[in-house]
This record gives structure tokens, C-alpha cells and sequence, in this order.
């Protein structure tokens, strides 16, 4: 089997997102860097956010063999490259790499599609002093029925292991669920037959149920359109949607909303043919389309949508690769529980694409409010950007894990947190150390119950971006 062709997957995934669109001023926009080769090119996945505050992310190509980079950059711009891939002989520590991931024990994990010692992509750890291990190299069975090139980030279970998607390969060729541990002992869940999904390419994410959500770009009961799957921890999977079209094609990524169901974008189909398509799903797999792209003049209100992110304000917020009011590089969007759009940026807005152009990563919430993102195109150098876009959002605190039990310990995440006085899970006083501006560590108190995290500052008081669900 031959490896996958990085630039020419992520094109095919690439596409929009809209509904009862509203035009508003421009919001704050500022380029925070631009790529220029030697620190990195084209920037195709999302960024995150460390458990320092800074915020951490992968460029598809460049630097040193050009098989992409690992980097920081701090909320002001300056960047860092943490490591160059495909840096030893043959590409064996991986090339174009996904986003990443900060697990529990501190450490940044993340995938390759291709590289590796059997050139199908690797899932790799890069350590605090930017020391990197291949953990596992795919293809390492006879005919890749382990799973061949995975493009997307992983997720840390509740059990401790990460686990992930491979978009081909397995026992059928159409791509393989994994559980891997910390130290690289990868277990294949699920081969996917194609009637259940194709191609599964975006990250699982897991619910309050212990069970696992994801789409699968292709595959399904009308063709090739895609699916939207749940698999249990031991691989049962279930398909709950197969996309037919005019309910969208090729779907990204799944998000929780505040109402327990998920939210995505479908790259195509929809209303108008091609452009793409928000949606809601509920566990047991009722679709409701709520938006699809191109719906105005000249697909001012973006086409072929990127993944949501859920905000602080309930709202959903993406990127489309192309469409807007400035030829067709982009845009960022809102779109509320009614299914209003509202286009908040147009990309290329300023001379030479300065700015930067084709969104493909997801936008990430920092806890300063703020909206953080890459650009696979333009910048001063035309080799893409990161930016940041205030929408007028507050700061936040961000509990990981989401979720625990009494007595278990959990990070708090915020800015300013240095001169905490009181941290509540709601209501109840918890005992709190401070580490640092950008960190707490708790314990769950004895009689908490689910909901928000509270922390009082010398600035005033944060309040936890979602609710903290109490376990039995």
C-alpha cells in the first residue's frame, strides 16, 4: 500500500458554514505571526492551548526536511519551533503532523500520516524539553490491518489512553478506530466497513456516557457521502447518520453544545449543492440541518466550512476555506442556537493577504476570551498565519477533566489566576493551590455536585466554560 498523499487528503477534506446570515463591523483582528519556511509552512490544524498559558500547534510542511513543524507561540506572537519533523534518516520520526494534544501527565501527543519506520504515520510524544519518541509506527502488520495514515488529533479517554482514528488500512481498507497507552501499546478497535464509514479523519470525542463520537469522511448507505459513528470502548460501533447529500457530504468534526447534542459542518452538499452545511445530531442520530453555506450573493457567507468550536456564549464559532467578500479566501463565522449567522471576518482583507487566507484548523477559545486560529495561505511571506480575533468574550477557567469524581484531582486553566482567593465547584469551597498565572491544582470537594467552577481573583470572578460534572 502506498502512503497517503498529505496535501491531496486535506484538500479533499477541506469546505463551509452558515444560516440567516448578519453582517457586523469588523471584529478585533490581529496577525499574530507569519510563516515564513524556516519556522514552518501552511499551517493546516488547530492550535491549543498548554496548561502555561501559551498556546502550542503544527505546520504541514517546512522547516529542516520539509516535513512540518511542532510549535508554541504566547498570545503576543512569539513563536518557537519545538521540533522539525522527518529530522532522521528516511523520515522515521514521522512528516505533516496533526494536532496536538497536552495529556495528564504534562506531555504533548499527537499523530503523523505519513513517516515513520513503515512510512504510513506514527503517533508520537514530545517531551517538555522538546525531545521527541515515536510511540507507534502504523502499518506494522501484514497488510495494515493496524491502520494506515491517521490525519487527526487524538483524545485522551477517561482511563488514561489516547485514542484515535487511522483513515485507511484495517482488516477492510476503509480505516481503523485505536486505543494506544502513554508508552505505545496500540490496540485496533474497530475496522470499518465501508457501509459504517470511510476514511474516518477527524477526532473522537467522548461523552458523558463513556462512548465515543466521530464522522468518517466517506462511506456510508448513499454512496460516499460520509457518516457520523459511536463506538463504545471495546469497538462496538454503531452508525447513527449516513449523509445523503442534501443533508450535507464529507462531515468534520463533532462538538458538544450546552443542550447535550453535537454540532458539525459538513466540507459539501446542503441546500446549495456544494458549499456545506451546519448540523445538529442527538446520540440516537436525529439529524437536523440548521445552516447551509452560499446561501447569499457571491457565497458572501462563506463556503466548504471548517470545524465548530463551542463558546463561553453558547454560540458556535468556525472558519470557512474559501467564500466571503474579498474573492473567495474565508471567513470566520458565528452561529447561535437559532441558526443565525454572523460573518465576523473576512479574510484577505488587507493588501497582499496580509492578514492571511484559507482557514483550515479549528478555532480554539482561549481563557483570555479570545479566538486563536491558522491560516494555510497568505501572510508576509504567503506561507500562512496564526491570529486571534476578540469577539468581545470574558475570561474564562477551564477545568481538566471535565469530569471526576469526589477527592480526584483536576487542573483549573485560566489567565491571572496568581492571588486566587475562593475556587468553588458549584457552591461548594474547594482547597486550591495556585502554580502558576495559568494554573490551579485541585481536588473535587466532598459534596460537590455538577456545575460550574468558580474562581475569585483579584480581578474579578471566573466562571468554568462548561459545567464540571460530578461523578458517582
Amino acid at each position: 500500500m502506498q502512503s497517503l498523499n498529505w496535501r491531496r487528503v486535506a484538500v479533499v477534506l477541506s469546505v463551509c458554514l452558515l444560516a440567516g446570515t448578519i453582517a457586523v463591523p469588523a471584529q478585533t483582528f490581529a496577525t499574530l505571526h507569519s510563516f515564513d519556511g524556516s519556522d514552518g509552512e501552511f499551517p493546516f490544524a488547530a492550535l491549543i492551548q498548554g496548561t502555561n498559558g501559551i498556546l502550542f500547534g503544527t505546520t504541514n510542511e517546512g522547516a529542516g526536511s520539509s516535513g512540518g513543524t511542532a510549535f508554541q507561540i504566547t498570545t503576543g506572537g512569539v513563536l518557537t519551533t519545538l521540533y522539525s519533523f522527518c529530522s532522521q534518516i528516511d523520515c522515521a520520526d514521522g512528516e505533516h503532523p496533526s494536532t496536538l494534544i497536552q495529556a495528564t501527565d504534562a506531555n504533548f501527543y499527537g499523530t503523523t500520516c505519513c513517516g515513520g519506520a513503515n512510512g504510513h504515520g506514527t503517533v508520537f510524544r514530545i517531551n517538555p524539553v522538546r525531545e521527541l519518541t515515536v510511540l507507534y509506527s502504523f502499518c506494522a502488520q501484514s497488510g495494515c490491518t493496524d491502520g494506515n495514515g491517521p490525519l487527526t488529533a487524538l483524545v485522551q479517554g477517561s482511563d488514561g489512553n489516547l485514542y484515535g482514528t487511522a483513515a485507511s488500512g484495517g482488516e477492510l481498507g476503509w480505516g481503523t478506530a485505536f486505543k494506544i497507552t502513554l508508552s505505545g501499546r496500540l490496540t485496533t478497535l474497530h475496522s470499518f466497513a465501508f457501509t459504517e464509514g470511510s476514511g474516518p479523519s477527524t477526532p473522537l470525542i467522548q461523552a458523558a456516557d463513556g462512548n465515543f463520537y466521530g464522522t468518517a469522511a466517506g462511506g456510508g448507505a448513499f454512496g460516499n457521502m460520509g457518516t457520523v459513528y459511536m463506538i463504545t470502548p471495546a469497538g462496538s460501533l454503531t452508525t447513527l447518520h449516513s449523509f445523503n447529500g442534501t443533508d450535507g457530504n464529507t462531515p468534520n468534526r463533532l462538538v458538544r453544545g450546552r443542550d447535550g447534542n453535537f454540532y458539525g459542518t459538513t466540507n459539501s452538499g446542503g441546500a446549495n449543492i456544494h458549499y456545506g452545511t451546519v448540523f445538529k445530531i442527538t446520540s440516537r442520530g436525529t439529524l437536523t440541518t440548521l445552516y447551509s453555506f452560499c446561501s447569499q450573493s457571491n457565497c458572501a457567507d462563506g463556503e466548504f466550512p471548517r470545524d465548530l468550536n463551542s463558546a463561553t456564549d453558547g454560540a458556535f464559532y468556525g472558519t470557512t476555506v474559501g467564500g466571503g467578500s474579498n474573492g473567495g479566501l474565508g471567513t470566520i463565522f458565528k452561529i447561535d442556537s437559532s441558526a443565525a449567522l454572523t460573518t465576523l471576518y473576512n479574510f484577505c482583507s488587507q493588501s497582499g493577504c496580509a492578514d492571511g487566507s484559507n482557514p483550515h484548523g479549528a478555532l480554539v477559545q482561549g481563557t483570555d476570551g479570545k479566538f486563536y486560529g491558522t491560516t494555510e495561505n497568505g501572510g508576509t511571506n504567503r506561507r500562512g498565519t496564526v491570529f486571534s480575533l476578540s469577539a468581545g468574550l470574558k475570561p474564562f477557567v477551564e477545568v481538566e477533566p471535565a469530569s471526576g469524581k469526589t477527592g480526584q484531582r483536576v487542573k483549573i486553566l485560566g489567565t491571572n489566576l496568581k492571588g486566587a482567593s475562593s475556587l468553588t465547584f458549584n457552591g461548594t469551597p474547594a482547597t486550591f493551590e495556585v502554580i502558576s498565572g495559568s494554573l490551579i491544582s485541585t481536588t473535587v470537594p466532598p459534596g460537590a455536585t455538577t456545575g460550574p467552577v468558580q474562581v475569585v481573583t483579584p480581578s474579578g470572578t471566573l466562571t468554568s466554560n462548561v459545567n464540571f460534572q460530578v461523578l458517582p
